[in-house]
């Protein structure tokens, strides 16, 4: 089954403190976009790697990426005000490929998570191939707190990428478009859509990983080099 990879990096990333969108920071001898974009690449049977930018970021974007690809190409579109938008403007792009049959699944991924590696990847896009939809979740044992009480349990951190039947969340997305619903994440935009339809599709959970750290501080990307030193 053919592929799409959408990666995200049309936010500001204003808490790193960098002055500039921090997906284009370097980490070690590319761009943190770059890291996200060589694992989207590397995802077998792929059609298409569809990066979502703000309009002021694409030269920056292109110049950090194009000494990484070798023959292949990343579609760049303008991402919206909302991460939700950023996805709808990728779908967009992607919709004649997808109502033609020429792309089955969809991986949708945070640009500032440049660890995720592609056995992620691909572990998420073969649950979705079953299931409908997918999200890596990392168990993480807490306490939670619920005003003077304080329960301990499980709980789970959901990461990126998200994988899905494309003609799901396409749909999915259209329905969100007409009816102005805004989800949190992918997997929100397609229950609800399953929900209001009655779609039997679900969304599953595959294993997160550890080392799977999002770019939201400085100190984040000093981590992210120690990580990717070991490897």
């Amino acid at each position: 089954m053919s592929t799409a990879v959408v990666i995200v990096a049309a936010g500001s990333g204003t808490r790193v403190g960098a002055g500039v969108n921090k997906v284009l920071l370097p980490l070690l001898d590319r761009a943190v976009l770059a890291w996200s974009v060589r694992d989207a690449l590397a995802v077998a049977d792929l059609h298409a790697v569809v990066v979502v930018v703000r309009p002021q970021d694409r030269p920056a974007v292109a110049e950090a990426l194009t000494p990484h690809l070798g023959e292949a190409e990343v579609l760049l579109v303008d991402g919206g005000a909302t991460r939700h938008q950023s996805e709808w403007a990728a779908l967009r792009l992607l919709a004649p490929a997808i109502e033609a049959g020429d792309v089955d699944l969809v991986a949708i991924h945070d640009g500032a998570r440049p660890l995720a590696g592609v056995a992620l990847f691909e572990s998420a896009l073969a649950a979705a191939r079953d299931h409908g939809g997918a999200i890596p979740v990392l168990p993480v044992r807490d306490v939670v707190t619920t005003g003077s009480a304080a329960v301990e349990g499980e709980l789970g951190a959901v990461q990126t990428p998200q994988a899905f039947r494309a003609a799901d969340v396409l749909a999915a997305h259209r329905e969100a478009a007409a009816t102005g619903f805004e989800g949190t994440d992918t997997a929100a935009v397609l229950e609800h859509w399953a929900a209001r339809t009655g779609t039997d599709v679900s969304v599953v959970a595959v294993h997160g990983s550890a080392t799977n750290l999002k770019i939201t501080f400085a100190e984040d990307v000093a981590v992210a080099e120690r990580l990717l030193s070991q490897r």
